[in-house]
């Protein structure tokens, strides 16, 4: 941005109109010229490769309309000139998108801070007091394209029940779990998963305005960040999803009204639903209430069926029986209703054929060898029907029963099923029980303080993919794995071969994620750990975990060495100054060491794989055609 700021600068300075006698630009002139579409203006504009590239739209040969309105921002911002305004004042409003406040219209959209940005590549929970830099869209396109360019994969390992082994490429069948930075991840994704996606189930971190915040970004727009960071996330992950896909997206009060807002927008051709799951019946208590529950939202395609219903437990089932014992319910009314259902040790194991002979009169109920014929013949011996024709009942079978009685056998017709309500009460969704505890009893050393039930995970991707045996999960907010271990469960109730691709970003995905999830694998179940291959994540990670000042005076002296500084800085000026380096705080030392780190830079882009800077392995090669196709 800085570089189109100081070119449109050096433009202007080509007509007087637009410079003060001092030098400086008249920004409300220009911009005044600008909505006139002064001719001399747009001519230094067109004439200029970059401006006319920026700022003006080719809509048939020989013909370029210019934008007017985006110049008019580009001036406008604050970066160009000290004391002028940004797009947006630093507060979170509703508007539409033409600014005009929601009393005069009914649509209703959410504004804040940086809503057309990008956050830089340093989306870590990291400690330290910086401002987050945001890349807006419309000024700083080349930044955002080395940012979320497709990364190289390495340290590829196929995990199995007990073992790990090296692998060179990767299969659609497989399970996956990645680390690294997930937005970035998410672009990773795209070429090879794009629109094959049925479930995407997160948890991302909370934005408590307490210690419990587990989003740490420390920014004077807390909420605006955590926004721009879900809006970034979320506007990615959409192009992973099948068209009858469906996402998941836990939360609690804090930020539920604002995220389903957004979810609204980013998804306006979807239905947007939230659910109330009681997670805590004991309780947390606030200053006026004492909450139990928090929420999931579910974006659905509009007008489609995609959310299975509910299994009700035996005993909230209404059952009656499946002969037709009322008027017209003669064998003679329909022919095609007088068949035997076959029952063995008290189950159904089939169907007869009907018997459309009206003089064959068959027992109400015969055995053959071990198997029982039931017809629907009544007390008295009145042959009825079944309520079903022989070519439908086999497609409610799931619906049936049997009961045993003193003449024989009833056959009785219950829904086992009803459509999905919005608010969960169960104690199996106690995440204190079936979270917290339950990932003990896995890992005892686990530190994870509030994971998710496991039975609320398994209940949130169940009702997307239950009848869908192959269908692919992702989650990239991992954490302890939830989502993995609820996959595998879910394909061992009904022997479906449905996978996942979890993304975690922190380091105990090695230490926990990756073994929560080994060890619950199946003889012939595994799934491929592999990492986003680093340049300067390495000494994000370093930075943030030191505690020796000695090291952190060695990392500066890496850092100012290294080929990936940041471009903001220019390494002659901070080489010579290590004596002052050291006399700083160990906190401070970590806050000018993160400024000095190009955070464009965390990870190697593919584009970059056979660039000898990157000493990417022969295997590493082999492993990204193979992920990305290109072999």
């Amino acid at each position: 941005m800085t570089e189109l700021l100081g070119t449109l600068i050096e433009l202007l300075k080509k007509d007087e109109r637009f410079m003060s006698s001092d030098g400086e630009m008249l920004k409300n002139v220009v911009y005044e010229a600008a909505y006139k579409n002064d001719t001399k203006l747009l001519k230094i504009l067109y004439d200029n490769d970059s401006m006319r590239h920026k700022f003006f739209t080719k809509i048939e040969d020989e013909i370029e309309v210019f934008n007017t309105i985006e110049f008019g921002w580009v001036i406008s911002n604050k970066q160009f000139l000290p004391d002028s305004y940004t797009r947006f004042v630093n507060k979170i409003g509703l508007t539409d998108n033409n600014g005009n406040f929601i009393s005069k219209k009914d649509d209703v959209v959410l504004a804040f801070p940086h809503k057309d940005c990008i956050l830089e590549g340093g989306q870590t929970k990291e400690d330290q007091k910086k401002d987050e830099i945001f890349y807006n869209e419309v000024l700083a396109p080349d930044e955002i394209n080395t940012l979320l360019a497709p990364k190289v994969f390495t340290n590829a390992v196929r995990y199995s029940k007990g073992k790990k082994e090296k692998v060179v490429s990767i299969e659609d069948k497989d399970n996956i779990m990645i680390k690294g930075n997930n937005l970035l991840v998410l672009h990773s994704l795209v070429k090879r998963y794009k629109g094959k996606v049925k479930c995407i189930y997160i948890d991302p971190p909370y934005n408590p305005t307490s210690k419990a915040n587990t989003f740490q970004y420390n920014n004077n727009f807390n909420r605006s960040t955590w926004l721009t960071f879900m809006k970034n996330r979320l506007e990615i992950s959409k192009k992973l999803l099948q068209p009858t896909g469906v996402l998941i997206v836990a939360i609690d009060k804090n930020e539920q009204p604002r995220l389903q807002i957004l979810i609204e927008e980013i998804f306006s051709d979807y239905d947007v639903d939230c659910i109330t799951i009681v997670h805590n019946p004991r309780g947390t208590i606030g200053t006026n209430f004492s909450y139990t529950h928090e929420f999931a939202i579910f974006v659905t395609p509009k007008k489609i069926k995609t959310i299975q219903d509910c299994i009700l437990d035996e005993t909230e089932v209404d059952w009656s029986p499946l002969r037709n014992w009322g008027g017209e319910s003669l064998r003679t009314d329909a022919k095609n209703c007088f068949y035997p259902i076959i029952i063995k040790n008290e189950k159904i194991v089939g169907y007869g054929d009907p018997i459309f002979d009206l003089n064959i009169h068959p027992e109400q109920t015969e055995q053959k060898g071990d198997e029982y014929y039931v017809y629907p013949i009544d007390t008295k011996g009145v042959e009825r029907k079944w309520r079903y024709a022989r070519q439908t009942v086999e497609s409610i079978t799931k619906d049936l029963r049997v009961k045993k009685t003193k003449t024989g056998f009833d056959i009785e017709l219950g829904k086992r099923y009803e459509m999905q309500k919005t608010v969960w009460v169960d104690p199996k969704y106690d995440a204190s029980t079936n979270g917290t505890q339950l990932l003990k009893r896995i890992n005892p050393d686990s530190t994870f303080s509030y994971p998710k039930s496991l039975y609320t995970v398994i209940d949130c991707i169940d009702a997307v993919v239950r009848n869908d045996p192959l269908a692919l999960v992702l989650d990239f907010f991992a954490g302890s794995g939830t989502t993995g271990h609820a996959v595998t469960e879910i394909n061992d109730r009904d022997n479906g071969h449905r996978k996942f691709i979890l993304v975690e970003q922190m380091e105990y995905i090695k230490t926990e994620t990756a073994p929560r999830v080994q060890g619950i694998l199946k003889d012939d179940e595994s799934f491929i750990y592999c990492e986003l291959s680093e340049i300067n994540q390495h000494f994000v990670d370093e930075v943030q975990s030191s505690i020796d000042d000695s090291r952190l005076d060695e990392l500066y002296c890496e850092i100012t060495n290294s080929p990936f500084i940041s471009t903001k800085i220019k390494p002659k000026d901070v080489q010579s100054d290590i004596n002052d380096f050291s006399a700083l705080s160990t906190e401070n030392k970590k806050r000018i060491l993160m400024k000095l780190l190009d955070l464009n830079m965390l990870y190697v882009n593919k584009s970059d794989i056979d660039d000898e800077t990157y000493r990417i392995s022969e295997e590493d090669k082999v492993f990204n055609r193979s992920f990305y196709g290109d072999n």
